[in-house]
């Protein structure tokens, strides 16, 4: 939301929080709770989820304190879905639920980017959880080498989401060089529009790390279009983007 100060005609109007559209996931890799504080003073009204990427949280100091200062702030957030396949490849699943417990963890993410499990697994997993939590869950894979065609990226997303999934996740990683991007970065575009004729719009975040990444999805599907692995100082920047105020999209929006 634009400070009221700056009275400018032709901004498009953003979603509110809690929002179903225009979310912005951010990945916090390891910040501490001093920067936690720093981040969430300038974009806590900006920021709908955090994910604390892949294992990072195992070994963060003073997690249940950066947790808690994130759960203060009206910020839900989850551990990356690489600490849950951590769990699953070791038969720990209870194990992992009683973390998500012992944090009060109110989201959760499913994925199988970097172990290999049956989509019916994966979907139980999704199911189970869907009991007790908000659930995310990720396609794709973590390999640049493995091409996913069109039609199982689809097919997982109907599953996934019938089976309880709230969002599911375009895979990119936090380099945006795998998944739904070349290992160039280049945007996979005839991929995401083939599936875009059989999921919902609003249904899926995509992972889009880089700028360029940011600005072909807001020219095509709007500004206020999901986008996760937003790095914590990138938030700022992001939210001029959906609202014409950077460079890349000035002309986007003005008639």
């Amino acid at each position: 939301m634009i400070n009221p100060d700056f009275k400018l005609k032709n901004i498009p109007e953003r979603t509110t929080k809690p929002r179903e559209a225009g979310l912005t996931m951010v990945m916090d890799k390891g910040l501490s709770c001093r920067e936690v504080e720093d981040f969430l003073e300038v974009a806590a009204d900006k920021t709908d989820i955090v994910k604390l990427g892949f294992g990072t949280s195992s070994v963060t100091p003073n997690l249940e304190r950066k947790i808690a200062i994130y759960q203060e702030a009206d910020i839900p957030l989850y551990f990356g879905g690489t600490l849950f396949e951590a769990y699953v490849i070791r038969g720990q699943f209870e194990d992992y639920k009683r973390l998500l417990e012992r944090y009060n963890i109110t989201h959760v993410e499913v994925s199988d980017g970097s172990i290999e499990i049956s989509e019916e697994e994966k979907c139980g997993y999704i199911r189970s959880l869907a009991k007790d939590y908000i659930v995310l869950s990720e396609v794709g894979s973590k390999d640049a080498e493995k091409i996913i065609p069109p039609y199982k990226w689809i097919a997982m997303m109907k599953a996934e989401i019938e089976a309880g999934a709230w969002k599911v996740i375009a895979e990119a990683r936090e380099s945006g060089t795998v998944g739904i991007f070349r290992n160039s970065g280049e945007v996979r575009s005839g991929l995401i529009e083939e599936i875009l004729q059989h999921i919902p719009l609003d249904t899926i975040l995509w992972e889009a790390p880089q700028k360029v990444q940011q600005v072909w999805f807001m020219t095509l599907y709007g500004h206020n279009i999901n986008l996760g692995n937003i790095a914590p100082n990138e938030v700022i920047p992001l939210e001029t983007l959906r609202l014409g105020l950077r460079g890349d999209t000035f002309n986007q929006w003005l008639k």
